[in-house]
This record gives C-alpha cells, structure tokens and sequence, in this order.
C-alpha cells in the first residue's frame, strides 16, 4: 500500500479491526509518519451481467447502488436501507454461484425489492427498467400497485391478528 501522502510503497499497521465486510486497518507510513486507513474486503470471483444486447459487463456494485438510490431519492426510508437492499441483492447473486446472470433477473430483483421497501421507489424504478412508451403503461403499472395492496399491509407484511381473530371490537365489548 502506497503512502497517500508521500508514495512510499512501505507501512506498518498501527491497529485492525473487522467491519462489516472486511477489515479496517490503521497504518503508518515509514517515512513520513503520516497515518491512513485502508479497508480490505473479500472479492469473490467475478460475476458477469449479460446486457439485453448481448454484452457482458462485470458486475459493480456502485452501480447498482447509484440506481437504488435514484429511485430512493428524497424518500423517507431508514438510514443504511438502500445499502442493504444492495448488499443483499449482490449477496443473494453471488450464493446463485454463477458467473453470468442476466440484466432481467438483476432488475427484476431491484423491482423486487423496491416495491417492498417504498412504492414511489417502486414507480421510478419501473418507469426506467420498464421503458414506458406511454402514461397508459405507467398507469397499468401504479393500477396494480394499488390494487395488489390490503389496506396499508405490504407485500411480505404479516398481520398483527390472524384473519379470523381480526373483527373490530366496538367500544362497549369488554373483555
């Protein structure tokens, strides 16, 4: 590891720790004694994505995020939810144990996974992936969305009640 500051190619770890996805280490550099910290992480064998036209690109990460959070953008999700909707995404296509996956399976994961977490994520996404002609497609699309949707419950939501045990009590029920 080169020195950031002066290019040496010499330095000794001062401390290390394990992050999420790799380790943290704290350096010296030798020469100039500035300190710098780099981070290693497991790179698996590459994964390819095979483009609708044919193309093979290698698969990034950074990219997928950048879409991820283009269509999260100025939506009030949790902080740190977009990158574990990609961190599971790209998790999820290395367990696959291929090294080629097609751009459809890719978006449609996204879409997956969007619709999930935020509908107007959701929409944005799908008016890109989809390449809507149209208002009449976008329409179909958010039609279904909500039609699709019980009262508020998301898909993959469980209910609080079981279905049988979930009538309304008035006021004047006691228990």
């Amino acid at each position: 590891m080169n020195c950031p500051y002066c290019s040496h190619p010499d330095s000794k770890v001062i401390d290390s720790r394990d992050v999420d996805d790799g380790v943290r280490r704290r350096r010296e550099c030798v020469v100039c004694g500035q300190r710098f910290t780099t981070y290693e992480r497991f790179q698996p064998a590459g994964l390819f994505v095979v483009k609708k036209d044919q193309r093979r690109e290698e698969f990034n990460k950074e990219k997928l995020l950048s879409g991820l959070r283009r269509a999260c953008e100025k939506r009030p999700l949790p902080a740190g939810a977009v990158d574990k909707v990609a961190g599971d995404i790209e998790a999820e296509l290395y367990n696959m144990g291929k090294a080629e996956i097609p751009s459809t399976l890719l978006g449609d994961m996204v879409m997956e996974r969007l619709k999930m977490l935020d509908n107007i994520a959701y929409v944005r996404f799908a008016s890109v992936y989809r390449e809507f002609t149209d208002i009449t497609q976008l329409k179909k699309v958010v039609d279904n969305l909500v039609n699709g949707q019980d009262e508020g419950i998301h898909k993959g939501q469980l209910s609080l009640l079981p279905e049988d045990k979930a009538v309304p009590k008035t006021r004047y029920q006691r228990r």
